[in-house]
């Protein structure tokens, strides 16, 4: 069923004891004031770890493959993305038709909501995703960066060093407690342009939404990995406009504030609320999704239905 409607909404993450998005220095990403962001990468990555895990197609993530050479051997290495194309849809050469590599990227469930930039083969094929995440914020004021020193199993292997016999140090870098905060929108007209040009193709759907929903939701936290070990999805946010809206909404990750209240993390939406009040007429319903275990919400005016984020 193709989804109509647009929608808008905010994407919370807490991390504790680690390093949600870190930068190639292996510290948290900072803005040029200092200001510790994730972004928007770090979030799809976890969805579309989960949607491969439940066996859907997705085509934009690293997958790797064994080559032989001739001088060094067979070796695994990641696949370039005609690689990976070939690997989920079968051949793809110079006579294969645009409308041919359209069906097969819309059957894919990370194009079908982000989008892809697909150049290969002569096709040059650009699809600006029905869902648009912006960068993450961390909220939180009182977030402080740590280091710890790692001792290695293995000894130093370079011959020349002065502790060649010795076992080498590392250092893993992590935030105490952070609370990052993406807004997000949702427009299923962003591909009306393609109706038409790939057979079968009718747009965006419910089905696809639904699936953005449920990884939205839990995604980070079920993609346990040593550095985002500690990190889970704490509030979700969807704002659903009435089917030919007018309303146009900015971030909305700005209107939210993170506090610490007794032993759970406080979302504050009041600002949020009163930002929404006089539209009202235009929003078909809000939904709220938290962890309840963890997580305190002030709605203030904001007319949602709180639920339990699992």
């Amino acid at each position: 069923m193709k989804k109509t409607n647009r929608v808008y909404g905010v994407l919370a993450v807490g991390a504790y004891m680690a390093n949600f998005n870190a930068d190639l220095s292996g510290y948290p990403k900072t803005t040029a004031g200092n200001k510790i962001f994730g972004s928007d990468k770090a979030l799809k990555y976890p969805m579309k770890r989960m949607w491969q895990a439940e066996g859907e197609k997705v085509l934009y993530i690293k997958s790797f493959q064994s080559m032989k050479d001739k001088e060094e051997g067979e070796k695994i290495q990641p696949r370039d993305l005609n690689q990976r194309y070939t690997h989920l849809f079968g051949d793809l050469n110079e006579k294969t038709s645009s409308n041919e590599v359209l069906c097969k990227l819309f059957s894919a469930i990370d194009v079908m909501n982000f989008g892809a930039t697909f150049a290969e083969k002569k096709q040059n094929i650009s699809i600006t995703g029905v869902v648009q995440i912006n960068q993450g914020h961390n909220r939180f004021a009182q977030t402080r960066v740590l280091t710890q020193d790692i001792l290695s199993p293995f000894r130093n292997s370079n011959p020349k060093s002065e502790n060649k016999l010795a076992s080498s140090m590392g250092s893993k870098i992590i935030t105490d407690e952070a609370h990052y905060v993406y807004g997000f929108s949702v427009n299923p007209a962003n591909y009306d342009d393609f109706l038409g040009l790939a057979d079968g193709f009718e747009g965006y759907t419910e089905e696809a939404y639904e699936k953005f929903k449920w990884a939205a939701r839990v995604a980070t936290t079920a993609f346990n990995t040593n550095s985002k070990s500690g990190c889970e999805n704490e509030l979700a946010l969807f704002i659903e406009l009435k089917k030919g809206s007018r309303l146009f909404l900015a971030n909305l990750d700005r209107y939210v504030t993170v506090h610490k209240q007794d032993e759970k993390v406080l979302y504050d939406l009041n600002r949020l609320g009163e930002v929404l009040k006089p539209h009202q007429d235009e929003i078909d319903n809000i939904e709220l999704y938290i962890n309840q275990a963890t997580v305190a919400v002030e709605c203030g005016e904001l007319a949602a239905s709180v639920q339990s984020i699992y």
